[in-house]
């Protein structure tokens, strides 16, 4: 059998498509200015980031000036977090309600604020990564600053009920952010009908360059900065634009949006292909749930008797690059605390492998990779 190449970590990373590149490489040659300069260069700059700003804010229903650029995800989630119950003027209000499968960058970004006095509450999840809005509701009370609930988890495509959470959260006078990273251009977001305060999401996750993110500030949202400096993006984001990246990521987002409901169907349809696959196998699971509240290009499942990364490797060798864990802490020899949260035993995390597509996968690559899986399992 013919080795292939096929990428299957598209919750990772993804490639810069060809339209971002295009639209990214006048301003990393001929237009180079600093959109803080005043001559006509620092204009075509600003132009630029301008013209971005509208793409990012027409994809989440929002204004541009709620658009905030960053350096990507984690800085997303940190502004959001940090810098909005830092802000908050009700001196009762000193509590902060998260999840138990939150990514690393939300649930550090607490545990920063924990250690200045803040409390944490962490509410854990059903088998397949749900958070029932009763029991945010439960938890909720007068003294909540900010919930922080993702809209799509990274490891194993739980879609969350944000617009009931957001209700839930506004209904005691507490903010709503959402981690958006993964979810963002792959399901419906809309800041304005599903009531988001909050929503932060990255560049390099939507086939835009790495290194760039954005994040919805709803306006009126009190949020203070936690860099300092020259004071560009409102304020809240000091440091020199980077406008490659932001013009990138506009472009990224205004692609995505014009084929996204296609491309929900394709991507969805190789899914339930490969855990169909997957599944006819002796020894495989799924983990996580199945159908509408699954993302769109997530599959993850465990194989009794195997390890996660030692299949990874075995793939590898045939071209196909798939994770055993989420690339952010994929050093780890620790089981996942997204799987631990979800019920599953050390042993079983160890076995899992997380498979996450793109709209540029294809039919053939999933038949070469269960080809190549039946051959490893047999």
């Amino acid at each position: 059998m013919a080795i292939k190449r096929v990428y299957f970590d598209n919750s990772a990373t993804t490639k810069i498509s060809p339209e971002v590149l295009n639209a990214m490489m006048p301003y990393l040659t001929e237009e180079y200015g600093n959109p803080s300069s005043i001559h006509y260069m620092g204009d075509v700059a600003t132009m630029a980031v301008h013209t971005a700003r509208k793409q990012v804010a027409d994809s989440l229903n929002s204004r541009p000036s709620e658009i905030i650029f960053t350096s990507g995800g984690t800085e997303s989630d940190n502004l959001a977090i940090i810098g909005s119950v830092l802000a908050c003027k009700d001196p009762k209000r000193q509590r902060i309600i998260t999840t138990t499968i939150e990514h690393e960058a939300v649930l550090e970004a607490c545990n920063e604020l924990k250690v200045r006095g803040y409390k944490i509450t962490v509410l854990g999840v059903d088998r397949e990564g749900y958070l029932d809005p009763s029991v945010l509701d439960d938890a909720m009370g007068d003294d909540v600053a900010l919930v922080s609930v993702m809209a799509a988890n990274n490891v194993v495509g739980t879609i969350e009920d944000i617009s009931e959470l957001a209700k839930v959260s506004h209904e005691y006078g507490s903010l709503f952010h959402t981690d958006a990273v993964q979810g963002y251009t792959k399901m419906k977001l809309d800041v304005k009908k599903d009531s988001i305060d909050l929503l932060s999401l990255s560049g390099h996750k939507i086939h835009a360059p790495k290194g760039v993110g954005a994040l919805y500030v709803k306006d009126g949202t009190p949020i203070l900065p936690i860099n300092f400096g020259g004071g560009q993006e409102r304020g809240l984001r000091s440091s020199t634009e980077n406008v490659p990246g932001i013009v990138g990521l506009g472009k990224a987002a205004e692609v995505a949006m014009s084929t996204m409901n296609e491309d929900i169907i394709g991507m969805s349809k190789l899914r339930d292909e490969i855990i169909s696959n997957m599944l006819s196998i002796n020894g495989v699971h799924l983990n996580g749930p199945i159908g509408k509240k699954r993302l769109c290009n997530n599959v993850h499942f465990r194989i009794d008797g195997s390890k996660g990364s030692d299949i990874v490797i075995k793939l590898s060798k045939n071209g196909i690059a798939v994770s055993a864990a989420s690339a952010c802490s994929a050093g780890s020899s620790e089981p996942s605390y997204v799987l631990t949260s979800l019920g599953l035993t050390a042993e079983q995390c160890m076995s899992a492998l997380r498979i996450s597509l793109s709209r540029y996968n294809t039919k053939e690559e999933v038949a070469y990779f269960t080809e190549v899986m039946r051959n490893l399992t047999s």
